[in-house]
């Protein structure tokens, strides 16, 4: 990608008008996360109540295919040059499923253009990008265009109600956090490459893939920020076959496996995160158990309409887990859904995320995940892979997102 410089900052073109017409929405990518994506835009308005908007356009490199899902998923066109997209006049977001190396490059012209941003997660692939989209969406904001980084997993209404919990001071002192994302879709050693094994597209691997999630949730449910970071990162699978085709030559993979950190946060308390795509037989499984003096939560993407939570101040002979199942009216999200009972699905999150972006776009507040928000993950990321490098090495962190990430490396910790 080009990189982006602080000349190709926002200029001075303002949001657009949402009286005049139709929001027009166009998505830049149509694979995995463009799938789930235009699923959210095409059902939001039929649950939500949400400002008028329309699908205009689908983005991505092969005419053919990309054609093909604009169709299949409710586009009204499709296209192949992402630039000429965000210059047109009846555009005015830009929801970026791309892989991460285009990230900083789509969104910074976006914006400049004076179109709302929303964007996947991880915001960048390297914290100088991430830096200069967190400076475009500032500027950006000023005049009114909004910016936001796709962690769908806070529109989970279990973690939603968890989040609830731990600020109303259910658990008490929050003392130790368990984070664990573990998939298994690379344990097949003969597994091709994929975009996402190569350092110079991913950025990195299980690290910023899906760790990026886990540890956003610890920041999000805590409302914390991590000051200490240390951490450990390993490939197990060191080649794999260039394609699928049973003669390909092997090709090196660039990026981890899998990672582990320990994350030290201001308040205290101490999250483990261990992330992995390659442990065999977990297909998504994210795990978080937050254990405070008076209470503790439990979670499992894989039942995610279902918070397990002890209330350590009943009785001790009344103690036990309780099962919530987060499907009432008064859960968050939930209102706009089925029946009690009538379980959601992990489709529904990033529905919620696209009411979420066009209610911010409405109100003119700024919504969450901010970029800023999305620079403090990725000021960790950076210190896991620093602190790995360093054979593990205790590595401090600002608690400020939007310093630049030095860390000190404190020897043989």
């Amino acid at each position: 990608m080009t990189t982006p410089t602080d000349s190709s900052l926002p200029s001075d073109r303002p949001a657009p008008s949402l009286a005049s017409r139709p929001l027009g929405v166009a998505a830049i990518g149509y694979a995995f996360m463009g799938k789930a994506h235009s699923n959210a835009w095409r059902n939001v308005a039929s649950f939500f109540d949400v400002p008028a908007f329309e699908q205009k356009v689908l983005v991505g490199r092969d005419a053919t295919q990309v054609a093909e899902a604009a169709a299949k998923y409710g586009w009204a066109e499709s296209a192949t040059d992402w630039r000429e997209v965000i210059e047109r006049d009846d555009i005015h977001i830009i929801d970026i499923c791309a892989p991460g190396w285009m990230h900083a490059e789509i969104a910074i012209a976006a914006l400049d253009a004076g179109k709302h941003v929303l964007v996947e997660k991880p915001l960048a692939n390297t914290l100088g990008e991430a830096e200069l989209m967190v400076a475009a969406g500032a500027a950006a904001r000023k005049r009114g265009v909004q910016s936001m980084i796709g962690f769908n997993y806070r529109r989970v209404p279990a973690l939603a109600l968890a989040r609830e919990l731990i600020a109303e001071g259910r658990l008490g002192t929050v003392r130790h956090v368990r984070a664990a994302y573990l998939q298994d879709w690379l344990s097949d050693a003969e597994s091709p490459m994929t975009w996402r094994l190569r350092k110079e597209t991913a950025g990195s691997g299980a690290l910023g893939d899906i760790a990026s999630h886990a540890i956003d949730q610890v920041l999000y449910l805590l409302g914390d920020d991590v000051t200490e970071v240390s951490g450990r990162l390993h490939t197990f699978v060191d080649r794999r076959p260039r394609s699928a085709d049973p003669e390909s030559a092997l090709e090196d993979v660039t990026v981890d496996d899998a990672a582990w950190a320990t994350l030290t946060l201001a308040s205290g308390a101490i999250a483990s995160v261990e992330v992995s795509r390659v442990a065999t037989g977990q297909k998504n499984s994210l795990k978080l158990e937050i254990y405070g003096d008076k209470g503790t939560i439990l979670f499992d993407l894989e039942n995610l309409n279902e918070l397990g939570f002890l209330d350590a101040t009943a009785p001790v002979r009344e103690q036990g887990f309780r099962r919530i199942l987060v499907n009432e009216p008064e859960h968050p999200y939930l209102e706009a859904w089925w029946p009690q009972g009538h379980i959601i699905g992990w489709e529904h999150t990033f529905t919620h995320q696209i009411r979420d972006f066009l209610s911010a776009i409405a109100s003119g507040e700024a919504p969450s995940p901010s970029f800023e928000e999305g620079l403090k993950v990725q000021h960790i990321l950076a210190a896991i892979e620093e602190s790995a490098a360093a054979k593990s090495s205790l590595i401090q962190l600002s608690t400020h997102a939007t310093n630049t990430a030095t860390a000190t490396t404190i020897e043989g910790a």
